[in-house]
């Protein structure tokens, strides 16, 4: 039985459960997993070659729907792989250091997706409120460089936490943590010590993203609806609408996500730990897998392609 009193310095191995609770089923649960997973990965690298082989779809718009594949492959490629070995073939082991550099992966994707959503948002701003003026604000230049800032403040932000768990973190109650994959929250729980420091970086971290991205991208939309229901032409309102329809349905599923795992795994005490786990482990699999299938139905430039390629 596990003495409370025994304590780990500095473990160089760790122990990932799986889905505490669910342990009989987990290879069963695997298979829609693994689905979601091949669906995700095959889906957007089909956006990607489509986006790089069209120049026609060589616009803001779809380069940053370009970043997103990229953003979701490396994101659900991060997780999924280990997950499956744990569910499949009961490889629980992780070393230490590989852990944290998981979850450092892990929630630096999580932010820089956040952070591409609001650019996306930004871009359907400009491109329907001030029309005229959006070529030649949005040029390639402001693109890659919106890009850059994406991708540095997700370093900024999430390098930290990492750091803050090896250097401030020695001493460990136990070494396995009940969880399918290295969450920041799911490790910091393990230590003996010194939590407070990491827990409070890790809500500033979700609450400055989720509080500024969230208010950008829902001041963007209200503007955005209220010059669409101000176009003279019914098809032009209609089509404008269509394609913020998807952009929205791809906001709604990561941020709802989001909010659920993160305040049932820190608020949710009464909910019983498989929720968390499955839930938190949706919140990485359904927006990658999602993504390009609702895009695919949505925008027509997109569906055009996809049709030609399979048609040929």
């Amino acid at each position: 039985m596990f003495n409370s009193n025994i304590t780990v310095f500095m473990p160089s191995v760790l122990t990932l459960i799986g889905i505490p609770g669910l342990e009989s089923v987990q290879c069963w649960i695997g298979i829609p997993f693994c689905a979601m997973y091949v669906i995700a990965v095959i889906g957007n690298s089909l956006f990607l070659n489509i986006i790089r082989s069209e120049r026609s779809l060589h616009e803001p718009m779809y380069i940053f729907l370009g970043m997103l594949g990229v953003t979701d492959i490396v994101l659900s490629t991060s997780v999924v792989p280990k997950m499956l070995a744990i569910f499949w073939f009961h490889v629980q082991e992780i070393y230490f250091d590989t852990c944290l550099f998981q979850m450092g992966l892990i929630h630096t994707f999580q932010v820089i997706e956040s952070g591409i959503l609001v650019a996306m948002a930004l871009d359907r701003y400009v491109a329907i409120c001030y029309p005229l003026r959006h070529a030649a604000i949005f040029t390639h230049q402001l693109v890659t460089q919106i890009g850059t800032m994406i991708t540095l403040r997700a370093a900024i932000l999430v390098a930290p936490t990492p750091i803050l768990i090896k250097c401030r973190l020695q001493f460990y109650h136990t070494t396995v943590i009940s969880h399918s994959y290295c969450e920041h929250m799911a490790i910091v729980k393990l230590a003996a010590e010194n939590v407070q420091v990491n827990k409070i970086y890790g809500l500033f971290v979700a609450f400055t993203v989720a509080g500024f991205d969230l208010t950008f991208i829902a001041l963007s939309y209200i503007q955005v609806f209220i010059t669409v229901f101000h176009l003279p032409q019914k098809e032009a309102r209609l089509k404008t609408f269509n394609t913020c329809i998807a952009h929205i349905c791809v906001f709604l599923q990561f941020y709802l996500l989001a909010f659920f795992s993160f305040f049932t795994h820190r608020l949710g005490s009464h909910v019983p730990p498989y929720i968390h786990i499955l839930f938190s482990s949706m919140y990485l699999l359904v927006p990658p897998f999602l993504n390009p299938l609702v895009y695919g139905a949505k925008i027509n430039q997109i569906r055009i392609h996809v049709v030609k390629m399979f048609c040929l």
